[in-house]
């Protein structure tokens, strides 16, 4: 049986800052739709992603800012934070791990991303 994520829920306090600060990130904007006075519902997915993420308005009881650790595979840890930098996103240096090569950043809430350059054994490793 095939489980598949495909949305994760990011709680924000401001939802126009927050869709503005994702696609400086890169994210594309699926769907920005106002359900009602108390719902809207923007849906956004990371370039190569198979799983996007939605903020808005009346969608989860987390508070912003709580989800830490985020995680999404890149393929030159480098190369992505320069044009994170570029596009004015705050961001770590490149953290050099046993695991792999990390670069962190938070939206404007505080939630937090890590994006992990695969290490080059991990290429071999089964599946």
């Amino acid at each position: 049986m095939d489980m598949k994520l495909e949305l994760v829920m990011v709680p924000v306090t401001d939802v126009d800052r927050a869709k503005e600060f994702y696609e400086r990130v890169g994210f594309v904007v699926d769907h920005d739709r106002t359900v009602s006075d108390e719902v809207r519902f923007v849906q956004l997915t990371p370039p190569g992603s198979a799983c996007s993420i939605a903020i808005g308005r009346g969608l989860t009881r987390m508070e912003p800012g709580s989800l830490d650790n985020m995680q999404m595979v890149i393929a030159d840890a480098d190369a992505t934070r320069a044009g994170l930098v570029a596009r004015g996103i705050e961001v770590s240096e490149v953290d050099e791990l046993e695991w792999g090569r990390f670069v962190f950043f938070a939206d404007p809430d505080g939630n937090g991303w890590a994006l992990q350059q695969l290490p080059d054994w991990s290429a071999a490793a089964p599946s």
